[in-house]
């Protein structure tokens, strides 16, 4: 069983972490290749490619419906030349999910078209990914998901209309191993537009896995979006972000990536369940709470009072709860400065 089916059956405790290679190969297999093994060293659990042509995804047309005007990174550009200079030759695929598996990594897709998911078939892919500009294509997820593989969708474009019959669409197509991502489809994407508590009333109000992809420019909002309860987390990533490219703004870097999978494995070690037990190292700390003390010299017949008896740490003598009720006792004997109390010292 692979790791994204463990997903969905209960038993992928930690959160699966994807590195999006996306574009940030800039047309060179090696760099493609590269950016896997970095992918790798920093731990991951994934890598995940677009399967597309500038053909499969749009048209070669520059009038007003395909220049992008959206204030965002990419304003100014036709969509074709866009996807031509983004796209990941389809002849490459094969050698770099080989490569990925080789290295310990699982490599799905996100396609665009029937044609990428009859390819990515041929490929024997473990998942696909649907993207966020996709989740409208109910033609499209109704493919895929008779394909019987799991599912990841992006919602950063999806209204709840469009999240509920994108899973409707997919369970009618006898697939329920559908996962939803938290998106904000802006590049990059501000803080204050990442609504991370979405996660916890997506959870609730779906039912299925939830986790996160994310465009932000650093990496406190995946580490956060796990102690929300995300399942899944992608991140682009690129070997060196002054190298460019159409998504290198919001890529991570190696030590960035790394960084960002030892914090969220720390958070999920932290979480923990939920326990009222001491850990060993806890009771062991407990020798430095407060107990009752002899903190001036007593003699034997004095009365113990406020003025000779204190609650200080440590824990050596008897609990402060039982101070009130030892005040006005008699020492049994000589009791020096800096003892602990005990019961038998009064009576």
């Amino acid at each position: 069983m692979s790791k994204i089916e463990k997903i969905f059956s209960g038993e992928m405790q930690s959160c699966y972490i994807i590195a999006e290679l996306s574009a940030n190969h800039n047309g060179s297999k090696d760099v493609a290749l590269q950016t896997i093994e970095a992918a790798s060293r920093c731990g991951v659990d994934a890598i995940k490619l677009q399967t597309y042509t500038p053909d499969t995804i749009t048209l070669n047309c520059d009038n007003k419906h395909f220049k992008i005007d959206e204030e965002t990174i990419w304003d100014g550009r036709i969509l074709y030349d866009l996807y031509k200079e983004a796209y990941t030759p389809w002849e490459w695929h094969e050698e770099l999910m080989e490569y990925a598996r080789d290295l310990g990594l699982e490599c799905f897709s996100s396609p665009f078209d029937f044609s990428a998911v009859d390819f990515l078939e041929s490929l024997d892919v473990p998942a696909y990914k649907i993207a966020s500009f996709e989740i409208n294509d109910i033609p499209l997820i109704e493919y895929v998901a008779k394909k019987g593989k799991p599912i990841i969708f992006s919602t950063g474009i999806a209204s709840i209309e469009d999240i509920e019959l994108a899973l409707k669409s997919c369970f009618e197509s006898g697939n329920r191993d559908v996962a939803l991502l938290k998106c904000t489809s802006s590049y990059p994407a501000p803080y204050e537009e990442i609504n991370l508590r979405t996660i916890e009333d997506m959870r609730r109000r779906f039912g299925v896995p939830i986790g996160l992809s994310d465009h932000t420019l650093g990496i406190e909002v995946p580490i956060a979006s796990v102690s929300l309860g995300a399942k899944i987390v992608e991140k682009h990533f690129i070997l060196d972000r002054s190298n460019k490219g159409v998504d290198s703004s919001f890529s991570l870097e190696p030590k960035e990536l790394e960084m960002m999978v030892k914090s969220i494995r720390n958070v999920e070690k932290a979480l923990g369940s939920v326990s009222y037990e001491l850990s060993q190292k806890s009771k062991k700390s407990r020798r430095f709470a407060r107990s009752l003390f002899v903190v001036e010299d007593i003699k034997q017949g004095e009365k113990l009072s406020s003025k000779n008896i204190r609650s200080i740490r440590p824990n050596d003598g008897l609990e402060p709860k039982y101070y009130y009720e030892v005040l006005g006792k008699t020492a049994k004997m000589d009791l020096e400065y800096g003892k602990p109390l005990r019961e038998d010292d009064f009576e």
